[in-house]
């Protein structure tokens, strides 16, 4: 398929926001982001030197996140890890929260140093379920693609419902120095994608996550 431009993303321009924003900024966005209140329903995270809100998904969202969770548990279980929802990962005072993620069943091992959540350094696998909204694209396809290669996860799958008739995405081999992905194996709804590495190598993603194939 011919690659859209969030597929290979201009990356070398983008500088980690550490070194773009000094060390000040990213401790008082990190203290602000550790005090923010927010109603329910409405989530924080720091993504390239700046706090995003925004809102939990839609129906569809909810849908496919929920079958990818129990797929996920079934194929992990009675093993060392299990797929998490609703947890931060932590990472040089960065704060996400991914709809998906696979790590250690028990996270307090591997919680950071103020309790507030998982370190990015033990996470293997992390799923983002695209929402509507150019914003809400950009985040995923671009801005946290590159926060997560910088932070070294080592596999990044993309479930994109906007992305022409669906799509997903898998990255793999991330380059902390470049923000970005070696492999890239983007596939449409309704064709399977394989993990391939990880403790959820073999986990396949087809029709019985995403809905069948469109158009």
């Amino acid at each position: 398929m011919t690659a859209l431009a969030h597929e290979r993303p201009e990356t070398m321009s983008h500088a980690p926001a550490e070194s773009l924003n000094g060390p000040d900024l990213d401790e008082v966005l990190w203290q602000a982001w550790k005090a923010m209140e927010l109603p329910e329903g409405y989530r924080a995270e720091i993504i390239e030197g700046a706090i995003e809100v925004s809102p939990t998904g839609r129906l569809t969202h909810a849908q496919i996140t929920n079958r990818l969770r129990r797929a996920l548990d079934k194929f992990l279980d009675s093993g060392e890890h299990a797929c998490h929802q609703d947890t931060n990962v932590i990472h040089k005072r960065k704060g996400w929260i991914p709809d998906a993620l696979v790590a250690p069943e028990d996270l307090e091992p591997h919680a950071d140093e103020e309790g507030l959540g998982v370190k990015a350094s033990a996470v293997h696998l992390i799923v983002e379920v695209v929402s509507p909204g150019r914003r809400n694209q950009d985040r995923d396809r671009i801005r946290k693609r590159r926060e997560y290669a910088r932070a070294g996860i080592p596999v990044y799958v993309i479930i994109d419902d906007y992305d022409s008739h669906g799509t997903v995405t898998v990255l793999t081999e991330p380059e902390s120095d470049k923000a970005d992905w070696v492999g890239v194996h983007r596939v449409p709804y309704g064709t399977e994608v394989t993990i391939p590495e990880g403790p959820a190598k073999g986990f396949v993603i087809g029709e019985a996550i995403t809905g069948p194939k469109r158009g």
